[in-house]
């Protein structure tokens, strides 16, 4: 039971059992806590020593030759610019923070321990110099690293040294310790009431004690959402951004069944010869061919207002207007169709001048109605497209061998498209009453690309 919860508030949950990215971002995280505690340290040191040199002496009373303060605030300003630099350099040990923790509560006890030499009283004065508070900010301060053994560490070293400081005032050798039960003498004269100092001490390891639980859940926390958002960056990478964007703000869970229907345009493309060229070479070789082919295509699709909605070994299937509608899908389609036709020529030139056989695509785009939603079983989802629109531009891609062209449409996709500001780079070839195999009605075809010359 003690070792579970030993695990629970000191192991952050099992951070061994993370994946090295998780541990990766964690520490990258605390190395940012550790420049902001280093950058707070020296704001204390600096607001400690003006409020500590800005306070007067009563009326009438002759300072002592103590020169103690001075030297304290100097010598922990020095280590505090040297942890900062560290802290700038990762170079930051465990170990370094432990002497982080005992080095602030020196000067804070040290600090204390001066003002019955500063004001010529005896020790138990600095018993109720409000100083002590300054205690809670340094066990808060700990908490930025979302570890809770530095804020037990510090609650424990603050509460060892104030029972120090309890202690020497009780001896005597710093004068009459004058204890009390009396409530009223001890707030009003130099008196020492054990039960007030007990209640500091409660004070602070209950403080300690609360946001050592608060960091150890926020731990457990943020552990979490570092692995799965580091999950998630890595499964967005298998989705559309769009896509994955849309999972992401969703106010529900994603069900399977649901859908919308979306007016869209769906762009189909395929990597010609690819199927035998696979198997003349090794699948390393392939998998390279297919990034630098998709590495050219997807991100024109992508930065054209297109969704990648599958791969199909080396075609692509990309929609328009279904993620979130558009009142340009047709447009930006056909501009995309123009921009991966321009990458392809580009691409076999480079491949040419490679000493290897030029790959050439095949595209089309048709629009229409769709239901754009989830499908699966419920353990397995797929975000895609369906509808008669998706079918027909897979019948024309596979028409262009008819046609014996790279790139075509149908007209009323064309027309269309024009009407929502597409202009054609160049006059298109139109070819009316054209029958496409698995299509019922003949199909006025606009020809986007032929063949390219050797």
């Amino acid at each position: 039971m003690f070792a579970r919860l030993r695990n629970w508030l000191f192991d952050g949950g099992g951070p061994e059992n993370l994946p090295e990215r998780v541990r990766d971002a964690i520490r990258r995280q605390q190395e940012r806590s550790e420049i902001l505690i280093g950058w707070v340290q020296l704001a204390i040191v600096g607001l400690v020593a003006t409020v500590y040199e800005s306070t007067t002496m009563p009326v009438g009373v002759v300072q002592e030759d103590y020169s103690f303060e001075a030297e304290v605030f100097a010598i922990y300003g020095a280590f505090c610019v040297v942890r900062l630099m560290l802290a700038y350099r990762r170079l930051l040990l465990p170990w370094m923070l432990y002497v982080s923790v005992v080095a602030d509560i020196a000067l804070l006890m040290g600090l204390i321990y001066s003002f019955h030499y500063k004001y010529a009283q005896p020790a138990v004065f600095y018993l109720k110099v409000p100083t002590l508070l300054y205690v809670f900010l340094f066990i808060a301060l700990r908490a930025l690293r979302f570890e809770a053994r530095f804020v037990v560490f510090t609650g424990l070293v603050a509460v060892a040294g104030w029972i120090a400081l309890i202690l020497y005032a009780v001896s005597g050798r710093g004068g009459p310790a004058n204890p009390t039960d009396d409530f009223v003498e001890y707030m009003t004269s130099n008196a020492l009431l054990v039960h007030a100092e007990v209640d500091k001490i409660i004070a602070i390891l209950l403080t300690t004690a609360v946001l050592a639980v608060a960091i150890a859940r926020a731990r457990h926390l943020l552990t979490r959402a570092v692995s799965e958002g580091a999950a998630a960056r890595d499964l967005s990478r298998f989705f559309d951004p769009s896509v994955a964007n849309r999972i992401r703000s969703a106010a529900m869970s994603v069900k399977a069944g649901e859908g919308e229907l979306r007016d869209v345009a769906i762009l189909s493309v395929d990597l010609r010869g690819f199927t035998r060229l696979s198997t003349e070479l090794a699948p390393g070789d392939v998998m390279k061919v297919l990034q630098d082919y998709q590495g050219r295509v997807c991100p024109l699709i992508v930065g054209n207002g297109g969704s990648i909605d599958k791969f199909l070994g080396d075609g692509i299937l990309a929609s328009f207007g279904a993620v979130a509608a558009s009142p340009t899908a047709a447009a930006d389609a056909l501009r995309a169709a123009d921009a991966v036709i321009e990458a392809a020529d580009s691409w076999a030139v480079d491949r040419r001048a490679a000493g290897l056989a030029p790959l050439d695509i095949g595209l089309a785009v048709a629009s229409g109605r769709v239901v754009f939603g989830a499908v699966g079983d419920g353990e397995r989802l797929e975000f895609t497209v369906i509808g008669d629109a998706v079918n027909f531009a897979a019948k024309l891609e596979k028409h262009n061998k008819e046609e014996k062209t790279r790139g075509v449409t149908d007209g009323a996709t064309y027309a269309l498209a024009e009407s929502q500001g597409y202009r054609p780079p160049a006059v298109r070839d139109r070819r009316p009453g054209r029958p496409v195999g698995g299509v019922a009605d003949l199909v006025d075809i606009v020809v986007l690309a032929l063949p390219r010359t050797a």
